[in-house]
């Protein structure tokens, strides 16, 4: 059933949202191009790394009890009988007491040695190496499956690959690997008062602010914003847009005319074209959101402040990219703050403050709802759960980082 302007709680809107969230879809890329992606598949160490034991010095490989009590005064003194070859094992090369040999960073530990000297430890005397430092056992040597044994999970699915992340996938043998395809996701923004940001507006109208903004933090959160320009609040023109934007994209924001109002065209025509599941939510600022579908599309109406959409894309839009991305944790950073002063709050809705965090204190940025200048000014959100009255001064909160 459809709900016009019936006021449900956050959790419930959230239930709404995944339930008819797409699953994940995915796609194949080289490992060079996959840093930001979220893997499909666990990835799996096809065998030991780094595969022999190896020095991680420049050095000499040493039986480490040959080096019991070495000092500056007195150094222990052994036989050079070799030097190692980077990239190279010589099974015949072996150390016995007394002996030694050079070892290149990354040369493979040859068979009796337990432990390399660093080079600036050492000196030469021909073929005799003066040790003036002890080396305990495993000192400065990799074993050749400390790093991952073959068979051993390295990243889960829904995992974010880092730019390190890539060096770790080759190395386990991944040229390619399986992850989430970038869900596309429509801009489409509506109110006759708006204008483009190049267009000096006149009295009456306002340059289109949440385009730009929604579309960066879609694009920063994995996704591929698509932008659909400025519609006129006329059924027409919301039915043309809708009707190319719905089948090229996998999710659709309409941005204002989401207010109950007989000139408000967005929840008729959702309505009209497929189904409106929430219109209100008690959420503050946000309250007027819509959630429908459309050709089995998720299609949200945000409201036209800037700041009640930037609530509402994190707190209700949010949850779906999640699902959608197959993500095993939000992206969403948070902190722990002391609160500065008490904030007053309704009880009944969930409300979200925007605050600056400074030294581990959050101070509430109190303003109208429709304020640009908090946003830029804050450094994030702090919620207040639907049954509180409100947060204490000195109380201990999460801070929604932007």
């Amino acid at each position: 059933m459809s709900r016009f302007f019936c006021v449900i709680p956050v959790a419930d809107a959230v239930d709404e949202v995944l339930r008819i969230a797409p699953p994940p879809a995915r796609e194949t890329v080289a490992v060079e191009s996959a840093f930001g992606r979220i893997l499909s598949d666990e990835v799996i160490a096809d065998s030991d790394i780094p595969g022999f034991d190896r020095s991680v010095v420049d050095g000499y490989a040493v039986r480490a009890a040959d080096t019991a009590g070495a000092g500056d005064a007195i150094p222990a003194l052994l036989t050079c009988t070799r030097r190692i070859t980077m990239g190279q094992q010589d099974a015949t090369t072996s150390i016995s007491p007394g002996t030694c040999a050079y070892i290149p960073t990354g040369g493979v530990l040859p068979a009796g040695a337990d432990a390399v000297v660093m080079v600036e430890y050492t000196e030469e005397a021909g073929e005799t190496v003066l040790l003036k430092k002890p080396a305990a056992y495993g000192e400065n040597v990799l074993l050749r499956d400390e790093d991952f044994k073959k068979g051993e999970t390295v990243f889960s699915a829904g995992h974010r690959l880092s730019p390190q992340d890539a060096g770790v996938l080759a190395a386990c043998g991944y040229a390619m690997v399986t992850v989430a395809r970038k869900p596309v996701v429509g801009i489409i923004s509506t109110g006759n008062e708006l204008v483009p940001a190049t267009v000096v507006p006149v009295p009456g109208q306002v340059r289109d602010a949440n385009a730009p903004m929604l579309a960066a933090y879609l694009a920063d959160y994995g996704c591929i914003p698509r932008l659909y320009g400025i519609v006129r609040d006329e059924k027409e023109a919301f039915e043309a847009v809708l009707a190319k934007a719905v089948p090229e994209c996998d999710v659709v924001l309409l941005s204002g005319g989401s207010s109950k109002d007989d000139r408000d065209m967005t929840a008729g025509t959702i309505a009209a074209m497929g189904t409106v599941l929430v219109h209100g939510i008690g959420i503050a600022p946000g309250k007027p959101t819509i959630v429908g579908q459309i050709q089995e599309k998720p299609v949200f109406g945000l409201p036209g402040h800037p700041a009640s959409a930037f609530v509402v894309l994190i707190a209700i839009v949010r949850p779906l990219l999640d699902r959608m991305l197959g993500v095993s944790q939000p992206f969403q950073r948070t902190n722990r703050a002391t609160l500065s002063v008490n904030i007053p709050s309704q009880r009944g809705r969930e409300e979200y403050v925007r605050v600056r965090l400074e030294g581990g204190v959050a101070t509430p940025l109190f303003g109208k709802s429709g304020l640009l200048n908090t946003l830029v000014r804050s450094s994030g959100l702090v919620r207040i759960p639907a049954g509180a009255e409100g947060l204490e001064q000195g109380s201990e909160v999460e801070v929604i980082l932007w």
